[in-house]
């Protein structure tokens, strides 16, 4: 962050953006007017004026032209606020941990959950470390596989709830619990399911299958690649997505079996797979920032909120 910022204060000795040109331009862009710049920062129409003209003599170029008499956002400016975007995050970040230690809080957690884990068992976990650790906050984002191992590796997430053992001299990891591959169906569709069903009761009937390269994606590779259990007409990434597709009576769905707790409804129905291969859960992070006491008590609440699900 801090090589990032003296990126935009000088550039080969030119004077540039600031953090309060930065905050202003931030607020412009995304409320697309001065006035509600000054609402969403709390300051006057005239404050923030000031702030953006003195931004714009700096840089050279106008951020902001008027069109049909509405504040539209120059080419220049569409560039620069990728950019500014990223460096506002991690400045709000740094003010919120601020915050909480001027408060005196406990502590922060930054969590990267795959979304599957995001439909209930994250949500249970944080819910039941709240109530005995109200003073610690958390920051929460749902990412795929790929994304999350970044997250940890750039430092924006202290821990990551994933599928994924860590393979890399880089990270470590905890493990948390185990779950299986399951069917999900719509009642109607698959009436008088037994306990655990097999492959051969899906002849003939359209499949939502998974992709991607996560644990849960290969397995159905592995499991299945020698047996088409019916006619594949859509393929996922994301599992939620295959729920709600079965929900609608696109066809049935092989998903993990945290996604299908999380599905059930009074037309909503899940068996396990026979002989379907497990997977583990790992709560993973940077083998150099391990888990602080606060976050090693939030591993235990997962671990149990994963125990509680398969009950």
């Amino acid at each position: 962050m801090a090589v990032r910022l003296i990126a935009f204060e000088w550039i080969w000795g030119t004077p540039m953006m600031n953090l309060r040109h930065i905050e202003v331009f931030h607020a412009v862009y995304q409320t697309g007017s001065v006035s509600g710049a000054a609402r969403a920062l709390h300051v006057s129409q005239p404050s923030v004026s000031k702030v953006l003209r003195n931004a714009e003599s700096r840089i050279g170029f106008p951020l902001f032209k008027i069109v049909k008499g509405r504040l539209v956002p120059t080419d220049e400016a569409h560039v620069l606020f990728h950019e500014a975007r990223e460096l506002y995050a991690r400045v709000e970040s740094l003010k919120e941990t601020t915050k909480n230690m001027r408060r005196g809080g406990e502590g922060h957690l930054r969590l990267a959950v795959l979304p599957s884990l995001g439909l209930d068992i994250a949500p249970a976990a944080v819910a039941d470390f709240r109530r005995r650790h109200p003073d610690v906050s958390f920051d929460i984002k749902t990412l795929h596989n790929e994304d999350m191992l970044r997250s940890l590796y750039e430092r924006n997430s202290d821990l990551a709830l994933c599928y994924d053992a860590s393979h890399h001299p880089r990270l470590a990891d905890i493990w948390l619990g185990a779950g299986e591959l399951v069917v999900l169906f719509r009642k109607e569709d698959l009436p008088d399911a037994p306990a655990r069903v097999t492959l051969d009761m899906f002849i003939g009937r359209n499949v939502i299958k998974l992709t991607g390269t996560g644990a849960v994606g290969a397995l159905f590779t592995s499991a299945f690649q020698h047996s088409e259990p019916g006619a594949a007409t859509i393929s996922v990434q994301t599992y939620y997505v295959a729920a709600g597709l079965v929900r609608r009576g696109a066809g049935i769905a092989i998903v993990d079996e945290f996604t299908a707790r999380a599905s059930l409804g009074p037309d909503i129905d899940f068996r396990p797979l026979s002989d379907a291969p497990s997977f583990d859960i790992y709560c993973v992070h940077l083998e150099d920032r391990p888990p602080s006491r606060i976050g090693l008590e939030f591993v235990t609440a997962v671990q149990n909120a994963i125990a509680a699900s398969r009950r």
